[in-house]
Order: structure tokens, then sequence, then C-alpha cells
């Protein structure tokens, strides 16, 4: 999955790409209010974390006018932990979540997969589909309750999009948006390579090819 993490404090943002990305996600980064806008309206992104204290735009007002815009694009916030006030207005803004600084990475994280699955209507349960289930802690995919396959985290964050996504047909763009940053080569062949990859350890006929279109992911088989 693909997050923008918009942070002013560079040494805070690096730290917590870093985290983010051993976590299997990918993070672009904006440092100011302008930038994330832009951002927001024009890339592919899953989740955003928004501090509001930001240069050149307030938080507060990206978030108000990407909401006017009908974006809905799902938002968690930073504000300090003591300032209940802009935990409030950011909700009315139409932020989905917030945190408190400092906070600890775990708890982001967490926050991240929950509010994740809320967007997919899987609220409170695991990441599962069919007999495949997704460890996003150890980031290993669990076949039948019993065995194990190690994923790299590529194919993790590609097969955790199918997961969230069954049945749907999915283009080779918009999986690129969704698994890699912002930098990345949309034109690169490179995802079908780990889609290949894929169906070696789960087996062919559960990634579906739909010429001209896409792939879909099923999870159960006819």
């Amino acid at each position: 999955m693909r997050l923008l993490l918009v942070e002013d404090d560079k040494e805070l943002s690096l730290s917590l790409q870093k985290e983010l990305a051993h976590n299997g996600f990918a993070v672009d980064i904006a440092d100011n209010g302008v930038d994330a806008e832009f951002m927001g309206e024009e890339e592919s992104y899953d989740i955003v974390i928004l501090d509001l204290g930001l240069p050149k735009r307030s938080g507060l007002k990206v978030l108000t006018h990407w909401r006017n815009k009908s974006n809905k694009l799902p938002v968690i916030i930073l504000t300090a932990r003591d300032s209940w006030h802009e935990r409030i207005d950011g909700f009315k803004a139409g932020a989905d979540d917030y945190l408190g600084k400092p906070f600890h990475v775990e708890e982001l994280v967490m926050r991240i997969r929950a509010l994740l699955r809320r967007t997919h209507d899987m609220t409170g349960q695991p990441l599962q589909c069919g007999h495949f289930k997704l460890d996003e802690e150890c980031q290993q995919l669990i076949c039948n309750d019993q065995e194990a396959l190690q994923l790299t985290g590529t194919e993790f964050r590609l097969l955790r999009y199918f997961m969230l996504n069954p049945g749907k047909v999915l283009s080779k763009t918009r999986l690129t948006e969704h698994v890699y940053e912002q930098d990345f080569d949309k034109d690169s062949n490179l995802i079908e390579v780990y889609i290949r990859r894929l169906r070696d350890k789960l087996g062919k006929e559960y990634i579906v090819t739909r010429r001209g279109q896409g792939y879909i992911f099923k999870d159960t088989l006819e």
C-alpha cells in the first residue's frame, strides 16, 4: 500500500519513512502544505499521514480543501498530544483518525492497518481471502492455516493490495501506483515479474489475467 507522509520535521519524516517501509508500505514525503495538497489530488494514495503544523499551508487547510473537492482520501492527522482543539478541528474538517505526538511507530502502523480495513469494509477482521491469510506482522502468507510462505517486500505489498480488492479488475497502472513510491517508472514491466512470482507461490489460477484490462485476484475457485 502507498502512503503520503506530510511532515516538515525532516529527521522525523525520514525515520518514519524507513520504519513504514520496513512494515510493508511504499511512502512518499511532502514537507509543506502546498506540495501535500497537490500530491493528494494528483497521486494515488491509500492513506495520508498529515501533520497539522505545516509551512506554506496548514494541514487543516489542506484537509479542508481536499474534502471540499470531494477527495475521500483516508487521513490520519498528527497533533501535539495536549492540543485537543486541533483534534476536534481535524475531525470537523474530515479526518478519519488522529495520533498525538510523541507516539510509538507501532501504534501508527496499527492505526494505518485498522484504517485500511475500515476503508475496505474489513473492520476488525484479519486480512484473509478464502484459505489465504496474510500475516502483516511477519509479512508471510499462511495457506490453509498451516503452511507459511515467505514474501519479499514487493510481493507482500502487491498481495496485500490484491487481497484488499478481491474479485476486482486491477490494471497494471493501478497496481503500480499502490505498490511503489512516486519516483517509480510506471511504464516498467517489473510488476509483471512479481505477479508471476506470486502465481508460483499461490497457484496461477488465483491471479487471472483479463487481457487488455488487468488482473483479478480470485479468493475462491469455481
